[in-house]
C-alpha cells in the first residue's frame, strides 16, 4: 500500500475529478450505464480467485486485529457471496433508470409548463467498515443513479475492495464512461475520512455504513449531509393474537440468520398473556439455537441470564437478545419509542386492528407485520442493492437505493411568456 505524503492533497485531487466526472455522468444514457454495470459484474465473477486471494489477505489483517466472529463473518467473501455481488449489480443495472424520470407535470394559467424531474446528487461519498461488498452495491447505485462517487472502505476490507473496485472501473471503461466516476481512497490513514467529511466543495452527501463508533464520528464531524442510521436497535413485539409457528420461525430467523447486521432483531417484547407460554416457548427455541437470551418477569428460564436496565436500547450486533414482558401493545409501543432506534421494528399478530395500530404510532424508517426483520435490505425490497438504511426524516428514508440518490429539478417552459 502506497503511503501518500498529503492527505488533503490527495483527497482534493479525488474531489476535482469526482466532480468533473459527475458533471459527464449525469447525463450518461441509459445505455451507457446498464453496459457499464453488466461488464463490472462480468469483471467481477470473471476475477473472483483474485477477490477472494485479495481477501485472505484482509481476512489475516481482521485477525491480527482481533475482530469479532461476527465482524469476521462480514468480512469473508467466497465464491456465494461474490456471486451475491454479481447478482446485485446485474439487478441493478435492469432496474428502470431514475434519472430523468417526470416525478410530477403540470400546466399553468399563464401558460407555463412544468415538471419535476430526478436529477443526480452529484458526488456521493460513501464511508464503510468491513463488508467489502459494500463496494460493489455502493458503486453500482452510484452510477445507475448518475452519481460520480468517493469509496473510503474500512482498514479491514482495503485488499478486497481494491480489488472489487477495479472491477467497477473495467466497466466504465468497457462503456466509455469517465473512470473517475467510481474511485476508491487508496490509503488506510484515518486522516482521509476526516477530509473526505469536510469536502464541501466537492461533495454533495456522505454515506456511512458501519458500527455506531463510525456512523457516530460522521454526524458529528461531517460539514457535509449526511445519510445514515446510528445504531439498528431492532424490536420484535409478540402479540397475545400472534400465531405460535409463524412467531417461532421469524424471531429465530430475525435473530440468528445472521446475527451482525443491522437487521437483526435485539429485543424481544412480549404480551403478559402468552408469556408463559408461547413466549417461554420462543426464549427456550432461542437458547436451543445457542443464542445468550437476557430475560425479565416470566421470560426468564433456566438457562436465561436476568436482564438489566443496560440491556435495553443495546444493539449486540450478537448471538444475544434481550427480552421482557409488557402488558399490552401499547407497552409495547412506548418501549420502542423510548429505546428504538427508527431503524426496523415488527409485530407478530393474526389481530389486524393491533398491526394497524402498531404501524400507525410508530415512526421507524421500516415497520414490519409478520415477517422477519432480516428482509430490512435494499435487495430484499427489490432495488438490487442498498447503500445504506437511512432513519432520518429529510429526503432518503430507510433502504437507501438508486432513486433515493435522486434529487428533482424543475423544467419550466413557456412560449414567450411574461409575467404580468
Amino acid at each position: 500500500m502506497k503511503d501518500f505524503d498529503s492527505i488533503p492533497a490527495l483527497m482534493a485531487d479525488l474531489g476535482k475529478r469526482a466532480k468533473d466526472a459527475s458533471r459527464d455522468l449525469a447525463f450518461a444514457s441509459a445505455e451507457r450505464k446498464h453496459a457499464a454495470l453488466i461488464a463490472a459484474a462480468d469483471a467481477v465473477w470473471k476475477n473472483r480467485a483474485q477477490i477472494i486471494e485479495a481477501n485472505k489477505k484482509d481476512l489475516d489483517y481482521g485477525r491480527e486485529k482481533g475482530l469479532s466472529p461476527a465482524m469476521m463473518d462480514r468480512l469473508m467473501l467466497d465464491e456465494t457471496r461474490i456471486q451475491g455481488m454479481v447478482d446485485g449489480l446485474r439487478t441493478v443495472a435492469e432496474q428502470t433508470d431514475p434519472v430523468g424520470e417526470v416525478l410530477a407535470e403540470w400546466d399553468m394559467p399563464s401558460g407555463l409548463n412544468i415538471r419535476r424531474v430526478r436529477t443526480p446528487l452529484g458526488v456521493i461519498g460513501v464511508i464503510y467498515e468491513s463488508r467489502p461488498n459494500v463496494t460493489a452495491d455502493a458503486g453500482a447505485l452510484c452510477l445507475k443513479s448518475g452519481n460520480a462517487v468517493i469509496l473510503r472502505g474500512g482498514s479491514e476490507s482495503f485488499h478486497s475492495s481494491t480489488a472489487i473496485h477495479a472491477c467497477l472501473v473495467e466497466g466504465l471503461k468497457a462503456a466509455n464512461l469517465p473512470e473517475d466516476a467510481t474511485q476508491l481512497v487508496p490509503t488506510r490513514d484515518r486522516a482521509a475520512v476526516q477530509e473526505l467529511l469536510t469536502m464541501t466543495d466537492y461533495v454533495d452527501v456522505i454515506v456511512p455504513r458501519g458500527g455506531k463508533g463510525l456512523v457516530g464520528l460522521v454526524q458529528r464531524e461531517a460539514r457535509v449531509p449526511v445519510f445514515a442510521h446510528l445504531e439498528g436497535i431492532v424490536h420484535i413485539y409478540i402479540d397475545k393474537a400472534a400465531d405460535p409457528q409463524k412467531t417461532l420461525d421469524v424471531v429465530l430467523n430475525a435473530k440468528t440468520r445472521r446475527t451482525g447486521i443491522c437487521g437483526a432483531a435485539e429485543c424481544l417484547l412480549v404480551h403478559q398473556d402468552i408469556a408463559e407460554t408461547l413466549g417461554r416457548e420462543v426464549i427456550a427455541a432461542l437458547l436451543a439455537a445457542g443464542v445468550e437470551v437476557h430475560a425479565a418477569g416470566a421470560l426468564a428460564i433456566d438457562g436465561t441470564v436476568p436482564a438489566t436496565d443496560a440491556d435495553w436500547g443495546k444493539e449486540f450486533l450478537d448471538s444475544i437478545i434481550a427480552s421482557k414482558p409488557v402488558t399490552d401493545i401499547d407497552e409495547a409501543i412506548a418501549h420502542i419509542r423510548q429505546y428504538g432506534s427508527n431503524h426496523t421494528d415488527c409485530i407478530m399478530t393474526e389481530d389486524q386492528s393491533a398491526a394497524d395500530r402498531f404501524f400507525e404510532r410508530l415512526d421507524s424508517a421500516i415497520l414490519m407485520h409478520n415477517a422477519s426483520t432480516q428482509f430490512a435490505d435494499g435487495g430484499e425490497f427489490g432495488m438490487g442493492a442498498e447503500i445504506g438504511i437511512a432513519t432520518g426524516k429529510m429526503h432518503a428514508r430507510g433502504p437507501v437505493g438508486a432513486a433515493q440518490l435522486t434529487s428533482f429539478k424543475y423544467l419550466v417552459r413557456g412560449n414567450g411568456t411574461t409575467r404580468t
